[in-house]
């Protein structure tokens, strides 16, 4: 009986915590209140930027700041629109421009925007430069207002509880069985629940991305040229399936749909 009502308790816990991606229409999971993820998210941020190098190359940071801009200015309005305004009417956006080798970029919940010098590197001076860096941008904005973080968080807390309620409920079975149902679960919280969202949302981020450069009068195509750039230094050996992040060649053949739906969508 005490664990059927812990395993109602989960459900009714699941379905009162689903939202909405307001760009996708995806159902999600949120447990964690929005307060403390952006609490976190500052916290988080500020221990991060006391020890970065923060580039000194003034043009390279007002191009980003100028490209990063642009891209929040379009989410806002596009949240606004939708009625979804709500979801970053708590956002102090900040750009910053690092000095770093990695090929990375990230948008922390709350507006908290850093390109790394690596990325303007790979991305190099050409016409498409700025085209090329809204993708990037795009797709880190992207993860911030559908909440990715947010999600991941809701995941992992879920995971722990399913896990308790789990073991309760088979507590009185055999050895034999609960080894079984620990291994499987543990295959399953790793594999089937946790890693494959986290592939979803990052195609998720790839389209809000190309939407947001589109509205901010970018070339969304230059995403394309972005991950096949990417595809020639970034040759990992972990198979796709076991990997957080789709491979390159899934992302260009998803971009290379979701582009002319997306262009269609905006009259363009």
């Amino acid at each position: 009986m005490k664990t059927k009502v812990l395993l109602a308790l989960v459900a009714v816990v699941v379905l009162a915590a689903c939202s909405t991606v307001s760009m996708t229409g995806r159902k999600q999971l949120n447990i964690v209140s929005e307060s403390e993820i952006l609490s976190a998210s500052l916290t988080e941020y500020q221990s991060y930027m006391k020890t970065a190098k923060v580039s000194s190359d003034k043009n390279a940071t007002a191009v980003v700041k100028n490209v990063a801009q642009r891209i929040a200015q379009a989410a806002e309005s596009y949240l606004r629109t939708a009625g979804q305004g709500a979801d970053v009417a708590n956002y102090s956006w900040e750009f910053n421009l690092v000095d770093d080798k990695q090929l990375n970029a990230f948008c922390m919940p709350g507006g908290k925007i850093v390109v790394y010098t690596g990325m303007l590197k790979l991305i190099g001076n050409g016409k498409d430069r700025d085209d090329m860096l809204a993708a990037v941008i795009g797709h880190e904005v992207g993860h911030a207002i559908a909440k990715h973080g947010n999600e991941r968080a809701s995941q992992q807390l879920l995971a722990q509880l399913g896990s308790s309620v789990l073991g309760a409920a088979v507590a009185n079975k055999s050895e034999k069985t609960q080894q079984a149902v620990a291994v499987a679960y543990g295959l399953g919280a790793q594999y089937g629940a946790l890693l494959p969202f986290s592939r979803k949302q990052e195609l998720e981020a790839d389209y809000i991305g190309i939407v947001l450069a589109t509205l901010a009068g970018y070339e969304a195509n230059a995403a394309i040229t972005l991950w096949e750039k990417m595809s020639t230094v970034s040759q990992s050996t972990t198979a796709e399936f076991m990997s957080t992040h789709p491979s390159s060649t899934t992302r260009i053949a998803q971009l290379k749909k979701d582009i002319p739906e997306v262009k269609k969508q905006l009259g363009l």
